[in-house]
């Protein structure tokens, strides 16, 4: 990793989506990883003690690979400080760091942990939020449960265990629906937790980098959809006419039971920014809706800057990096998505309208 810091992964999912499986295999698997876990609790689910060395009152605890494991008694801050402290001072030896939550905590304030707090981020690397989601409950958990939805919306990269316990069609129709609250998360079927590693770290997902992953598919969508919305006013039917839009995109257009509060969207504008505009537009729109913004990133261009700026936030909290330099050729394209619970996306669209050159 460069510059030393040590890269964390958060790790959320729907209860039983094989969290606490996929956990066991990282604590024991022989990976010549020294991984530290931190757990918000050990419950009954969580980690035997069978496979601790010992089990002791100490916070902290040693596995028989190397690995180790803490839980979390107060606050996550104070745990992660502590543990770069006793690796620093050379009395604990790990490579990265994993962080459990609990079934249906909300993994914003866990990231925001790495933004906000000068100590934690001059230490770690965020480097991506894992949700594990078990398709045999998921339609259920995401209808009745907004911290389910909200997990989704996080992700940098989405699971979906136990998949050969339900008929095709209603995964597919669980993956279609998922990628409407999430277009920028790659999904990745799973068996019961079994994932190998190399697809659970290093993944960067967090990261300020160039690049905008999101399913060409969707975009084609959204951008027949992005059109639409400037050729018509159609303020008063827009959730109509929104749904039946996607319905016609969609193979899928019984999904549409579905309308869920987390939702995405994506801005696209072949014209530069105004940079001080448009700082000024999102900062505006954090300080109102920041708690409803789950996860928002783009690679933009600004007026005067030969380089691609990229940014992306959670919640209130957003920072922004210069990026490669847009080469010879290449079309300057913006491309931004939104990730949040009911965001007003026509105040979004033409606020962002109102910040081009």
């Amino acid at each position: 990793m460069s510059n030393g810091l040590i890269p964390a992964t958060i790790l959320t999912g729907f209860l039983g989506s094989g969290k606490t499986t996929l956990l066991k295999r990282v604590l024991t698997e022989a990976h010549g990883q020294k991984i530290a876990v931190i757990e918000n609790e050990f419950g009954e689910e969580n980690i035997d003690n069978d496979i601790l060395v010992a089990d002791t009152n100490e916070q902290v605890i040693q596995m028989s690979n190397g690995c180790v494991c803490c839980t979390i008694r107060e606050d996550l801050r104070s745990t992660l400080s502590d543990l770069a402290e006793k690796r620093r001072k050379g009395e604990l030896a790990f490579d990265r760091v994993v962080i459990e939550t609990t079934g249906l905590a909300d993994p914003g304030p866990v990231a925001q942990t790495f933004f906000m707090d000068d100590e934690i981020a001059e230490s770690y690397l965020l480097d991506s939020i894992l949700t594990l989601v078990d398709a045999k409950h998921a339609d259920q958990q995401l209808d009745t449960r907004q911290e389910a939805r909200r997990q989704v919306g996080f992700a940098d990269q989405i699971f979906i265990s136990k998949t050969d316990l339900v008929p095709a069609a209603e995964v597919d129709a669980l993956a279609h629906r998922i990628k409407h609250m999430n277009p920028r998360a790659p999904q990745q079927r799973v068996h019961f937790g079994e994932v190998p590693l190399a697809k659970v770290f290093d993944l960067r997902g967090f990261n300020l980098n160039a690049k905008l992953e999101i399913d060409p598919e969707f975009l084609a969508a959204e951008e027949h959809d992005h059109h639409h919305h400037h050729d018509h006013d159609h303020d008063h039917d827009h959730d109509h006419d929104h749904d039946h839009e996607h319905g016609e995109h969609c193979d899928h257009p019984h999904h549409h039971a579905h309308d869920d509060d987390v939702k995405s969207f994506v801005f696209r504008a072949d014209r530069a920014f105004n940079a001080a505009k448009l700082e000024d537009f999102l900062g505006s729109i954090v300080q109102v809706y920041g708690p409803k913004m789950l996860r928002y990133k783009g690679v933009l261009n600004m007026k005067g800057s030969e380089r691609k700026v990229i940014f992306q936030g959670v919640h209130q909290l957003m920072g922004s990096d210069l990026g490669p330099k847009w080469q010879p050729g290449e079309k300057k394209i913006s491309k931004m998505v939104f990730i949040g619970i009911d965001l007003p996306r026509d105040i979004l669209l033409q606020g962002l309208e109102g910040c081009l050159v």
